[in-house]
């Protein structure tokens, strides 16, 4: 690519209540190769507004504050209607950045107008040597399940070749402002949770390939801002992945799957919950699944999707 043709990448990310990570993360981006990028920060309603402070210590960084918690996908969505960029780099905010990790991604857009998004490479940030995702599996159609390729084992250069994959992981993914205007943004309404795959899937739907790109490396350091078990995750995680086969798949399919939610994810669900003593997880869950039965046949609600202008 010709340094002075390349084009504007718009990085977002979103912070809620984790000012330090913040920081950690726009510090390694301050050694970022790419030579024409913007930087926008979406700070969620946190409870003490950073916007002012973090102004001063990165000027050259955009910081939006929403007055309320709008989600992952509404802080995204947020940052996007602010971005200039051709291309939309969503980076969650408990990442680090390999110096030279846009190049790659903005490569593959630039280089096949069928490619609608790209995903980078991810390891854990704990054990930099050890993949988090090199890629997915299909989704599996009745229970809404896809596994990250390459999970947990050390990374000696066996995901190296790029490959189309059906998702790219949410907490580093590029798309282009032209399938935000024409396959839309993330459902805001998902809030947290299974959002960016029903984005993924709307975007192969319209016909758009998913890459990953394997030279473009960020570290993850994983659930940093909801905190691993809590009765936060129970809800959103119930109610977006069956939210998610309502919106994308077949009738018979979403028939198995409430069938399967109800007499088989539920029952589970709660045994696990009353043997670890989860009580406000046990009583969201069903919250949960009720929300589906309440919105049976609440078709607007359920398939709402919003456009970028």
């Amino acid at each position: 690519m010709n340094s002075a043709n390349l084009p504007i990448v718009s990085i977002i990310s979103v912070n809620f209540n984790q000012l330090k990570v913040t920081e950690a993360f726009l510090d390694s981006l301050k050694d970022v190769t790419y030579p024409n990028m913007e930087v926008i920060v979406v700070d969620n309603a946190s409870k003490e507004n950073p916007c002012d402070y973090l102004k001063e210590k990165y000027p050259d960084y955009i910081f939006l504050r929403s007055d309320e918690n709008l989600g992952f996908a509404g802080g995204n969505n947020f940052g996007i209607r602010q971005a200039k960029g051709k291309y939309f780099m969503m980076l969650n905010n408990d990442t680090e950045v390999d110096p030279g990790f846009l190049e790659p991604l903005v490569e593959a857009m630039e280089s096949d107008e069928n490619v609608g998004m790209v995903g980078s490479k991810v390891r854990f940030f704990d054990h930099p040597d050890t993949i988090q995702f090199a890629g997915a599996t299909p989704m599996t159609r009745f229970t809404a399940t896809s596994h990250f390729i390459g999970f947990n084992q050390k990374d000696v250069g066996q995901y190296d070749k790029i490959t189309s994959t059906p998702f790219a992981s949410g907490a580093a993914m590029m798309t282009s402002r032209k399938i935000c205007q024409e396959v839309g943004l993330m459902a805001s309404f998902f809030f947290l949770y299974y959002e960016e795959l029903d984005w993924q899937e709307r975007i192969r739907k319209a016909g758009f390939d998913i890459k990953y790109i394997p030279a473009s490396l960020v570290y993850h350091k994983e659930s940093v801002s909801v905190g691993r078990g809590s009765a936060l995750q129970a809800y959103w995680k119930t109610r977006n992945r069956f939210l998610l086969i309502r919106r994308n798949f077949g009738y018979y399919e979403t028939f198995v799957s409430y069938i399967y939610m109800t007499f088989l994810a539920g029952p589970w669900n709660t045994i696990k919950y009353l043997k670890d003593f989860r009580w406000r997880s046990l009583k969201v869950h069903g919250i949960a699944v009720g929300w589906h039965y309440v919105n049976l046949f609440n078709k607007a609600r359920v398939h709402q999707n919003e456009y970028l202008k």
